[in-house]
């Protein structure tokens, strides 16, 4: 082992420098990003434009008990003049239906609640919900978002049109800042964050002459002009990352894409739980970067760069302590050299948590993250290979293609208004 070290160690050294010299690069990037980045705060914009296009929020909720009150009552508080909710309980089988029931009493006729029963063949339940939402609302410009998005402050709509307006966007999309409770959501959180941000920059989502495109189904923002272009949900209704795959038709189609970072407008809690974790973003991975080839460059990234400093500087320091006085290799400069890898390494990463508002301190556990990254990576290889499948809100998936259909007629009730 030792004789192999001493005939390759420039390699040792090489490396280090490569994570070095990566190190500085994504200092130049942060910082041009902290000097261009589109974010919208709370405090914006004073008002809603003036005239107020209607807006019509679609929301889609399957077993949401826990989040939908919080989500669909800060929606009814928005201070918008002009919009419309458009609630959909997608076969849910707790007191989801209840809980809308109760909102729909208070709304003063600004919601709709449409329950569907069963899900029609061939369609993802959650676009088929979207698009039953779609049919019937009234609006020139259509907000989708998630059930678990909780709306911070009153003015995140008027903030987002207003937005949108002003860059004339056909398509904005939000990222809401992750709520993180646990300590696993500490750990992978970020880890995933920052790899979807890093490979879907967000200057490059706006610029109109690149081809990267990207959207966050939390928050969707566009014109019925640009729904109705692209083929709205029915384009898409048997993907597992509807989102993605509309703004890649939305930018194909030659519509202005626009992504913002959003502060203190909403935040979201995705996954609770390790398992809910590894399960949902491997969905993501496998949705948002199809290619094999893909998925694998960016495994081998994260095993370089976020990985390889820890195991250079365990290597090192155990090789150290182990060394035999004959030992020819220089161990205290393969140490060194390793901490000044790692140490450049966490630079960044105390930069890149700060920016995505998580504790920087945390950023120390990254590269325990970055090894479930990996495993989700290549779990979502084995999704776009076609060796495994992927079960999400009770359909199963392969190779992105439904598995076991539902085949049935459609079944869609609109909940009548209260009586007052």
């Amino acid at each position: 082992m030792e004789s192999v070290l001493s005939e390759h160690i420039w390699i040792w050294y090489g490396l280090c420098g490569l994570i070095v010299f990566e190190a500085l690069i994504w200092h130049a990037v942060i910082g041009y990003i902290q000097r261009a980045k589109p974010t919208l705060h709370a405090d914006t914009y004073a008002g809603p434009p003036d005239p107020a296009p209607r807006v019509s929020v679609v929301v889609a909720a399957r077993n949401e008990e826990q989040n939908i009150e919080g989500c669909v009552g800060n929606l009814l508080d928005q201070d918008y003049p002009n919009y419309e909710i458009i609630a959909i309980d997608d076969r849910s089988e707790d007191r989801t239906p209840v809980l809308l029931r109760q909102l729909l009493a208070r709304s003063n006729g600004k919601l709709q609640v449409i329950t569907i029963e069963e899900l029609a063949d061939g369609w993802f339940g959650k676009n088929n919900a979207m698009r039953e939402g779609v049919a019937r609302s009234t609006g020139e410009w259509l907000c989708f978002t998630d059930a678990d998005c909780r709306y911070t402050s009153r003015k995140a709509l008027t903030a987002a049109l207003q937005d949108a307006l002003t860059h004339q966007a056909d398509f904005l999309t939000l990222l809401p800042p992750l709520e993180e409770r646990t300590t696993w959501e500490r750990i992978i959180q970020p880890a995933c964050a920052l790899m979807m941000v890093s490979w879907f920059l967000p200057l490059r989502v706006n610029d109109p002459k690149a081809k990267t495109a990207y959207a966050n189904g939390q928050f969707m923002l566009m014109t019925r002009t640009c729904y109705e272009g692209i083929g709205g949900h029915h384009r898409v209704r048997a993907e597992l990352n509807e989102d993605m795959v509309m703004s890649r038709y939305a930018k194909q189609a030659g519509f202005n894409l626009r992504l913002a970072e959003n502060v203190g407008l909403s935040s979201t809690r995705m996954y609770a739980s390790l398992a809910e974790a590894w399960n949902g973003w491997s969905r993501i991975f496998h949705g948002s970067i199809p290619s094999v080839a893909q998925l694998g460059l960016a495994a081998l990234w994260h095993v370089l760069f976020a990985i390889g400093p820890w195991i250079a500087l365990a290597v090192a320091l155990t090789g150290w302590g182990l060394a035999s006085e004959r030992s020819t290799l220089p161990w205290p400069a393969m140490v060194g050299a390793s901490l000044v890898a790692l140490a450049a390494h966490q630079s960044v990463l105390w930069r890149v948590y700060r920016l995505m508002h998580s504790r920087p301190i945390w950023s120390l556990t990254h590269g325990l993250g970055a090894t479930v990254l990996v495993g989700m990576l290549l779990n979502a290889m084995t999704k776009s290979l076609g060796l495994t499948s992927t079960t999400w809100r009770g359909v199963t998936y392969r190779s992105g293609k439904l598995e076991k259909d539902v085949v049935s007629p459609e079944n869609v009730v609109i909940a009548p208004e209260p009586e007052v």
